[in-house]
């Protein structure tokens, strides 16, 4: 095993302990408010368990590659976007109305079955739910700020960090609120709209911040930040199309998410909007958007999707914007430790890209 590997096995350990830390500290503190509150941490840190770290692994792989060597601040910052990460899930699943998160019950429908448990009515446990998911929502992106905004940085540093997550929560914001509207039938996108919805709400804060964050911190002159921003809106933009594909056609299982979810709230996704200019539109009408879809009907929609040249549309999309970031990647603007990051997140786009493909075919031709 290689230096580089120990020194980033160490690095991510110490996210794990510092993580921990927090974590701890807060349920400790909670105790004062009683058991709920305490269960209300308990699901917060259950969220921020579940996770694959790779904001915070970019974070620290960006900056060990460009020559950082705070690493006691990257620890620090990759921290606080996991806690941000699990602040927009949170609120996520509460503005979809999602109950599964991983493949389990999410934070809401926990706190939800406590109360019911507890010989409460359904609209109380309902209303303490949501009032649940807020709150921890609002918690996780508090110790978000604070991991982020208290890294041990000088001035300059501290400054562009905090800049830097303003402008995260600015932007993915942005793009929640109008992911919402045309959810809600409120505004009907374009494509390009879809497209910019995507770049906002997923390529901002899983993407373009933490390679950002992990530049700032090893001091990387503005052509390098420029050009890890570039990379990273194609990165995100790929990986949310793959995840939309992934939350039509693939099963449950797999992703630890309803694959009901975005068909019931005809979401407008781009396979949507390709969708509704072919044929196979008339098939699906009246069905997306149905609160009561049932799996049998999602199955025939998925089939008959799956049979249409829109997921093709999609796929070559993300297909041409991984190929944009090989030839950006392949033009040297920059240095080789930042490429390899870059580079280990596009191939493992490309691989969920693969694992699509095959859900695809499994819907068009299901086993008799």
């Amino acid at each position: 095993m290689s230096t580089t590997t120990l020194t980033e096995t160490d690095l991510d350990e110490q996210v794990e302990r510092l993580l921990t830390h927090v974590l701890d500290d807060a349920s400790q503190r909670a105790r004062q408010f009683g058991p709920r509150y305490v269960l209300l941490w308990r699901e917060i840190e259950r969220s921020v368990r579940g996770g694959k770290r790779f904001r915070s692994a970019m974070v620290l792989r960006t900056h060990a590659g460009l020559g950082g060597d705070l690493r006691e601040a990257a620890v620090a910052v990759a921290c606080g976007f996991e806690m941000l990460h699990t602040s927009f899930l949170v609120h996520d699943d509460l503005i979809d109305h999602d109950t599964v998160r991983r493949g389990q019950p999410n934070l809401a429908a926990t706190m939800r079955a406590e109360v019911l448990g507890a010989g409460h009515g359904s609209e109380q446990a309902l209303r303490w739910s949501e009032a649940a998911a807020v709150l921890a929502g609002d918690l996780a992106l508090s110790q978000a700020h604070r991991l982020i905004g208290g890294a041990p940085v000088p001035a300059e540093l501290r400054d562009a960090l905090r800049d830097l997550l303003d402008e995260t929560l600015l932007v993915s914001a942005g793009g929640e609120l109008a992911d919402t509207a045309f959810g809600l039938g409120l505004e009907a996108p374009t494509l390009e709209e879809s497209l910019l919805v995507a770049e906002s709400k997923t390529a901002m804060y899983s993407f373009r911040a933490p390679l950002r964050a992990g530049a700032v911190l090893a001091r990387a002159p503005r052509a390098v930040l420029e050009e890890l921003d570039g990379l990273g809106r194609l990165l995100g933009r790929a990986f949310q199309l793959v995840d939309d594909l992934l939350g039509v056609f693939a099963p449950e299982a797999e992703t630890g998410k309803s694959n009901l979810s975005d068909l019931r709230e005809g979401k407008r996704t781009p396979l949507i909007l390709h969708a509704r200019t072919m044929p196979v539109w008339a098939e699906l009408a009246d069905h997306l958007g149905r609160p009561d879809l049932d799996q049998a009907t999602a199955a025939h929609l998925r089939r008959a999707l799956a049979r249409s040249v829109a997921p093709a549309m999609v796929q070559d999309a993300v297909g041409a914007d991984l190929g944009q970031i090989s030839a950006r990647l392949a033009d040297g603007a920059l240095p080789p430790g930042a490429a390899a990051v870059v580079s280990s997140v596009a191939a493992q786009i490309g691989a969920a890209l693969d694992d699509v493909a095959r859900h695809i075919e499994e819907a068009r031709c299901p086993p008799a």
